[in-house]
């Protein structure tokens, strides 16, 4: 490598520099010592055309032009001179320097690694070079496994890490049927959860649950950018190789003594309806196959009814039953028994009519735990974008339901879902007649509060309904949410954003900023909202949308709020009107 001093104006930024195409770099922090020192560090640069082309050292280069421009001097800046044939030093050099100072993005890796690797650098020697894994440089690598649009979409923050992940797990045609429901406005896009299901379908199997050797299966296996996660392709062979290793499993355990008792695929193994026997003592295998290949084999247990069958014969109960009640004829016989159960169900029944404080306890009990007649479904917050739903989670709304339910449950005795295979027609886990009997010792007010939280839970949250309640209860949405990141990552259309600018910050401020992308304008609001650079801070600004009732921008039609608030608002008002009486 030469050293030699070269003269400004035969500098540019080379091709080779990775931030080649980024604009003018932030060099407030070296100016002032550039001012007065100079520069002692020398830019790596290699001969281009008629000068030379900076490889490394670009932001020193921008301060010696910045004091060249305030001193009127025509100056020089140290340099060391590559090869002008070796490219591959070249893009080492300046990938070496951008990391040291600012670690950078994947798809700046990616370009920077690729082109090393055409140079005839091997993956070894790129991770070597470089003090990172060979793990990380083929994962980086990977990403040439998607197509431009897909990774122009990366680049320009359209779709998030997550998605990115499981998309490299897409063949080519289906990465291209992805694009075209990216493109089409009418169609959502999957993304997160909803885009691992629209790849793998419903039977998402985790290769960590086979009990074959992976070897031995010939479908296809997609795996991740990160190979974080793998699934089988093709879940029929899968099950062909378990279900055949599962056999096996039941002819050891057969062969060791033990009977097996092999469940249905999906049902799950739910210990505490089991109690623990040796296998001597009549315990058996219960192997449990989730519909994810997971299997699980539950060795030395016996179902609660058979544990008692045995106890009873072990104590002479069994018999001393047996005798006690000899075969007869019961007391009711079937259509006797549907008479009375009729009847008595029907004299009950009207007599309820009478008392609606019990009434109301029942029906209570009934939204919680649910029983043959009553199906009560809680208002998920699942969304096909996971920002959404980490939004909805860590909001204050949510936060003062979350600390009410824990409260409800404690009043009442109830424990919540947690296994995600129980059955979700119910709010709550437990017996209708002991939940009845608790609401019974609870007065009027806690019931109703309990009746409360239940409504609230199975409030659908997309019928217009829910916008008829803030006529008759104050709703303080600038209290109860505000405007985060996955609010403005989703926010996409100008004409809306442009509106809600001149709703924060004027017509004039809006104007001025008509033809600034979606993004300057969105910091515009939140400018506005923080107090940066204004005088009068607005933190209570909420769209629109968000506001009590709610209101449109540009059309009602397509803006359901709006839409909803304007099909309940005429019988809302009447009540209103009527001054109808509710009691708080």
């Amino acid at each position: 490598m030469k050293l030699k001093e070269i003269p400004l104006g035969k500098l540019a930024i080379s091709k080779l520099n990775m931030r080649a195409k980024d604009k003018n770099p932030d060099i407030s922090d070296i100016l002032p010592s550039i001012r007065e020192n100079g520069v002692h560090q020398s830019l790596l640069v290699r001969p281009e055309g008629d000068g030379y082309g900076v490889v490394a050292g670009r932001r020193r280069y921008y301060a010696l032009l910045e004091v060249a421009t305030e001193t009127g001097k025509k100056l020089k800046a140290p340099c060391g001179i590559l090869d002008s044939g070796d490219d591959a030093i070249a893009i080492e050099a300046s990938l070496i320097e951008n990391l040291a100072r600012l670690p950078a993005t994947e798809l700046e890796q990616f370009a920077a690694f690729k082109a090393l690797k055409v140079t005839g650098r091997t993956v070894a020697d790129i991770a070597n070079h470089f003090g990172v894994t060979e793990l990380k440089v083929k994962r980086i690598l990977a990403l040439a496994n998607l197509k431009p649009a897909i990774l122009k979409m990366y680049e320009n923050k359209d779709i998030d890490i997550p998605s990115i992940r499981l998309l490299t797990m897409a063949s080519k045609s289906k990465q291209g049927a992805w694009l075209k429901l990216a493109k089409d406005t009418e169609q959502d896009t999957p993304t997160g959860h909803w885009l691992k299901s629209w790849l793998l379908g419903e039977e998402q199997i985790h290769t960590k649950h086979a009990l074959f050797d992976v070897k031995d299966y010939k479908g296809a296996i997609l795996t991740d950018l990160f190979g974080e996660t793998a699934y089988f392709a093709d879940p029929d062979k899968f099950w062909e190789l378990q279900n055949t290793k599962i056999a096996e499993a039941v002819a050891e355990y057969e062969s060791d003594g033990w009977t097996v008792e092999l469940m249905g695929r999906g049902r799950r193994f739910n210990s505490w309806g089991y109690t623990k026997r040796a296998n001597e003592a009549g315990g058996k295998v219960f192997i449990a196959i989730g519909n994810d290949g997971d299997v699980e084999f539950n060795e030395g247990y016996l179902s609660h009814e058979d544990d008692k069958k045995i106890q009873a014969i072990l104590t002479g109960e069994d018999e001393a039953e047996s005798k006690k009640a000899p075969k007869a004829k019961p007391e009711m016989s079937g259509p006797l028994t549907e008479y009375v159960t009729l009847h008595r169900h029907s004299a009950i029944r009207a007599e309820l009519l009478k008392h609606p404080k019990v009434a109301m306890r029942l029906t209570v009990a009934h939204m919680l735990v649910g029983s043959y007649r009553w199906s009560v479904e809680a208002q998920g917050t699942k969304s096909r974008k996971e920002s959404t739903a980490n939004s909805v989670a860590g909001s204050h709304g949510a936060t003062i339901f979350e600390a009410e339910r824990k409260a409800i449950y404690e009043i009442v005795g109830l424990e919540q879902f947690i296994s995600p295979y129980s059955p979700r027609k119910r709010l709550a886990d437990g017996e209708l007649t002991p939940v009845f009997a608790r609401l019974l010792e609870l007065d009027d007010a806690s019931v109703m509060r309990v009746m409360s939280f239940a409504m609230a839970e199975s409030l659908q949250a997309d019928e217009a309904v829910v916008e008829a309640l803030t006529y008759v209860m104050p709703v303080d949405m600038a209290a109860l949410w505000e405007p985060d990141e996955a609010f403005f990552d989703i926010l996409r259309d100008k004409k809306v954003i442009n509106a809600m600018v001149k709703d924060i910050a004027g017509k004039g401020t809006a104007d001025s900023a008509i033809t600034d992308t979606g993004k300057a304008q969105k910091q515009i609001i939140l400018n506005r909202i923080a107090g940066h650079g204004v005088d009068k801070p607005n933190p209570d600004w909420r769209p629109r949308w968000m506001q009590i009732p709610a209101t449109h921008y540009l059309d009602k039609t397509t803006c359901p709020p709006a839409g909803a608030d304007a099909a309940v608002s005429k019988v809302m008002m009447k009540v209103i009107e009527a001054d109808t009486k509710i009691a708080a």
